[in-house]
C-alpha cells in the first residue's frame, strides 16, 4: 500500500515537473513569435548609424567651440539636446522593428512604464512635499546666508524640488528639497541686510589686554562696513592651542550688507594687525618657538 502510494505521489511530481516544462517551453515559443529577426539584424545598422552620427556631432561641437569659445555653451547645449533626440528615435525605431507589436506587447510596454514612473515620481513626490513645507514653515528665505552640509551661501531659488544656493565661491548648488527635513540649517541673517560677524584674534599672555582689546573694537566700530544700530562686542577668554595658553580675543560686529562679510572681515583685520604693529601687541611667542623647534 506504501508503494503505492510512492509511486501515485511520483507520478503526480513528475506530471506537474512536465506541465511547468511544457509551460515555460510554451511562453519562450510566444516570445520568439513576437521578435523579427529580420528586424533585429536591421537594428545593428541602426545602432551604428546612430554612433556613427553622435561621433560626428561630437567633432562638430569640438571644432567649433575650439574656435569660437564664446559660443561653447550654447553648442554644449544644443549637443545635449540633439543626443536625448537620437537616443529616444533610436530606441523606438529598435523596438518597431524588433517586435511585433500586439495587444501583449502593449500590455507589457505599460506596466514597464507604469512602474518605472511610479519608481521615478516617489522621490519627485517626496521634494515636492518636502518643497511645500519649507515655503510654509520657513527656516530660511530667499536672499539668506546659509550653511547647510558644509556648504556656505546664499540662497537665490527655492522651487517646489530644489533649492539653490549660490556660495561664495560662486558655485550654484542644487540641493534636493527632502533633505532639509532631515537635516540642521543654519540662517546667519533670517530675512535682513545685516548680519553677525565672528573674527577672532590671538594674543600672548603678556601683551596688554586692555589695549588690544579697544583697538579691535574701534577698528570695527570704524569700518565703513559697520551696520551700526546693533553693538560691537570683543569678547576676551584664555584658550590652549597647540599644547599652549593664550588670550583669544572675539569680535562680534554687525556687517550693513550680507554682500561686504568678506571685505568686513578683511577690513577689520588689517585695522588690527597694523594697530597691533604700533602698539607692539604680539601673539603668542610660544607657537613661533614651537615652530622653530
Amino acid at each position: 500500500m506504501i508503494r503505492l502510494f510512492v509511486l501515485c505521489l511520483s507520478l503526480m511530481m513528475s506530471s506537474t515537473a512536465l506541465a511547468e516544462d511544457a509551460q515555460s517551453i510554451d511562453n519562450l515559443q510566444q516570445f520568439a513569435s513576437l521578435i523579427r529577426w529580420s528586424g533585429v539584424a536591421a537594428s545593428f545598422f541602426i545602432i551604428l548609424g546612430a554612433w556613427l552620427f553622435l561621433r560626428f556631432i561630437q567633432s562638430i561641437v569640438d571644432g567649433v567651440s575650439s574656435q569660437f569659445a564664446q559660443r561653447r555653451m550654447l553648442m554644449q547645449k544644443l549637443q545635449s539636446f540633439f543626443q536625448f533626440f537620437i537616443y529616444m528615435s533610436t530606441a523606438v525605431a529598435v523596438f518597431m522593428l524588433s517586435f511585433r507589436v500586439d495587444d501583449r506587447v502593449l500590455a507589457l510596454i505599460g506596466g514597464t512604464i507604469a512602474v518605472s514612473v511610479g519608481f521615478a515620481l516617489k522621490d519627485l513626490t517626496a521634494s515636492f512635499i518636502a518643497g511645500l513645507t519649507v515655503m510654509i514653515d520657513r527656516p530660511f528665505q530667499v536672499g539668506d546666508r546659509v550653511t547647510f552640509e558644509g556648504h556656505y551661501g546664499d540662497i537665490i531659488a527655492i522651487g517646489l524640488r530644489s533649492v539653490r544656493m549660490q556660495t561664495l565661491n560662486d558655485d550654484i548648488i542644487t540641493i534636493p528639497n527632502n533633505k532639509f527635513l532631515n537635516e540642521v540649517t543654519v540662517s546667519g541673517n533670517y530675512g535682513g541686510l545685516d548680519m553677525q560677524v565672528v573674527i577672532p584674534f590671538y594674543i600672548g599672555m603678556d601683551q596688554d589686554i586692555n589695549k588690544a582689546r579697544d583697538i579691535i573694537q574701534e577698528a570695527a566700530s570704524s569700518s565703513r562696513y559697520i551696520h551700526l544700530p546693533k553693538p560691537v562686542v570683543v569678547l576676551v577668554k584664555q584658550t590652549i592651542t597647540d599644547n599652549y595658553l593664550a588670550i583669544q580675543l572675539t569680535c562680534k560686529a554687525y556687517v550693513v550688507d550680507i554682500k561686504f562679510e568678506k571685505l568686513f572681515e578683511t577690513d577689520i583685520t588689517l585695522r588690527v594687525m597694523q594697530e597691533f604693529r604700533k602698539a607692539n601687541i604680539i601673539p603668542p611667542t610660544i607657537a613661533i618657538q614651537s615652530k622653530l623647534a
